[in-house]
């Protein structure tokens, strides 16, 4: 999954891709360099993140979805947590609904299309401030099992469960999630996993220690990081990474696909 945000402020590619024609010449090349679905965003969930109105993420996403339809782009799935962003972009092709709120299940099932639910612990301008569990992996999985559980029963067909790193996670709740992606797989749910770019990969391989001291590792640097938990998350059965370095993904998957031919 090939993250295309169209918005001025997401915490790594913010403003690179809020003009139309460059988010659309991203989302192409997504597509060739080997992704399977592009995810369209038109409001960033970064921690403190102000939200914008129905109006203003119609606006940012619904043009480039129509024109990546047009161009042959068969999958494609829509960030959002709003219904009204949701119906739209359905409407316009979009085929998954992806859903950090966990409650658009109703109008995937509607609208007959795929719906991810996403764990998140108050919501972007909360999810930092404190997040405490007392046991993370349970809580999280039985939250997501309810929410899938639900949607199923409604009618969705597609249904995928994603432990939502980073939305209102510490950095060792994070590593206990990743390290535990087999523990969600056996739910019988497909599970996403998005850990693209995000800081706790940096922190935890200490390489602010080794390289930059004190220093977070800066969002573009953190591309092997990245790379390295998507395939780490495979490993355990995750059927689907959301990634914003396709092509070096991609590269990581096909060597590990012909590795295992070879073993």
């Amino acid at each position: 999954m090939g993250i295309l945000n169209v918005t001025p402020d997401s915490f790594s590619d913010g403003g690179l891709y809020l003009d139309s024609k460059a988010a659309i010449k991203h989302g192409l090349s997504m597509a060739e360099q080997g992704a399977d679905i592009i995810d369209v965003g038109g409001e960033s969930s970064r921690p403190y993140a102000i939200p914008v109105s129905p109006e203003v993420e119609i606006q940012r996403v619904i043009p480039v979805i129509k024109a990546l339809v047009k161009e042959g782009v068969k999958n494609i799935s829509i960030d959002t947590v709003k219904p009204e962003v949701a119906t739209e972009a359905i409407n316009s092709g979009a085929i998954i609904v992806n859903d950090i709120s966990a409650k658009l299940g109703g109008i995937a099932a509607r609208n007959g299309v795929g719906w991810v639910a996403m764990h998140m612990l108050g919501d972007p301008t909360t999810m930092q401030s404190d997040p405490k569990y007392e046991d993370v992996v349970s809580e999280v999985k039985e939250f997501l099992i309810t929410k899938a559980g639900n949607a199923t029963k409604l009618g969705v067909r597609e249904v995928w469960i994603d432990p939502g790193f980073g939305f209102g996670k510490t950095v060792d709740d994070n590593v206990k999630l990743l390290n535990a992606i087999s523990e969600f797989v056996v739910t019988g749910f497909p599970v996403l996993v998005g850990v693209s770019r995000k800081s706790f990969l940096g922190r935890i391989s200490k390489l602010e220690a080794q390289i930059l001291g004190d220093k977070l590792v800066s969002v573009d640097k953190r591309v092997s990081l990245s790379v390295a938990a998507a395939l780490y998350s495979a490993l355990q059965g995750a059927k689907m990474v959301r990634v914003h370095d396709v092509l070096e993904t991609f590269q990581a998957f096909k060597l590990l696909e012909e590795l295992n031919k070879v073993l």
